[in-house]
């Protein structure tokens, strides 16, 4: 009896590998087959984003602090190597929930160029909570030849710039949906989907294969992320999916940090303009009421 069970489970072992591998093997031909559709017909990304379950999306998101405390964190010991932001200044990172005196400290890890001095010289000195977060590049000229020929985008904006059309019939649902999450769904798709390209496909020397890639079937950027790259205090998983998740809401917030005031204001209005049509309504049925048809 015990034989017969050892083997009843030896075979269902057996099975669910041979399903695994049969599924790993028709995701892979369907990988294919949607390449080279895309190469075909100039027609990218290979594969639309993954839509992900976002704090702040609809008429009542918020961002989470504590979500947009480790992107930055991700941000900074990853993604500040290559990517700028420009138009992000030191000062708005009160709003998740540093001091005044911590911002400072923060700041002051960086150097800015300034001047010119009383003889006319530029100079560097370290930046304080007024200052925008500096280039790691002195130009795009630089950035591009330490980049495979391709400056890296600065990240000030890209959740806004960034995000792929779905096309209908989801427009027309994203309008009852307030669907607005397309670039942060597009980064975290990014920067989780790079693997090897199928088999019998090339990617151009220097490139890497990434079917969410929005221009072609591959980019100059590596593979950015890996597991336990960056320590976090809080205990959150120290994974690629929890970075890129992470960094995603970050940049979201640097491109739209009044969201949520935003959201509230646009719910008063709706409110109000609910209630003054009741009123207009009464109104009308008032002085009506005792008119002879």
């Amino acid at each position: 009896m015990k034989k017969l069970v050892t083997s009843i489970l030896s075979l269902a072992v057996a099975a669910g590998l041979v399903g695994s591998v049969a599924f790993a093997a028709e995701e892979e031909h369907d990988l294919k087959a949607a390449t080279e559709h895309a190469v075909a017909n100039a027609h990218f990304p290979i594969l639309k984003p993954k839509n992900i379950d976002w704090t702040f999306a609809g008429p009542f998101g918020h961002y989470d602090k504590g979500q947009l405390q480790r992107g930055l964190k991700v941000y900074t010991e990853v993604c500040s190597a290559c990517h700028s932001m420009n138009l992000v200044p030191f000062r708005t990172l009160e709003d998740l929930g540093y001091s005044e005196a911590q911002v400072k400290t923060f700041a002051a890890n960086y150097e800015v160029q300034d001047g010119p001095n009383g003889e006319g010289e530029m100079f560097t000195r370290k930046a304080v909570a007024s200052d925008h977060f500096p280039s790691p590049f002195p130009n795009d000229e630089a950035a591009a030849t330490a980049n495979n020929g391709a400056a890296p985008p600065d990240f000030s904006l890209i959740a806004k710039a960034r995000g792929v059309e779905r096309g209908f019939p989801l427009f027309v649902a994203d309008i009852f949906t307030q669907y607005q999450e397309g670039g942060p769904d597009y980064i975290y798709s990014l920067l989780t989907g790079f693997h090897e390209p199928p088999e019998g496909l090339t990617v151009p020397e220097g490139t890497h294969f990434n079917p969410y890639f929005n221009a072609a079937i591959s980019l100059a950027m590596a593979k950015p992320l890996s597991d336990d790259q960056v320590t976090y205090d809080d205990g959150s998983p120290q994974t690629v999916d929890q970075y890129a998740q992470d960094v995603s809401a970050f940049l979201m917030w640097t491109a739209e940090p009044h969201l949520e005031e935003r959201k509230r204001t646009g719910f008063m209005v709706l409110v109000f303009l609910l209630i003054f049509t009741g009123l207009i309504y009464l109104t009308k049925k008032s002085v009506y009421a005792n008119k002879e048809h």
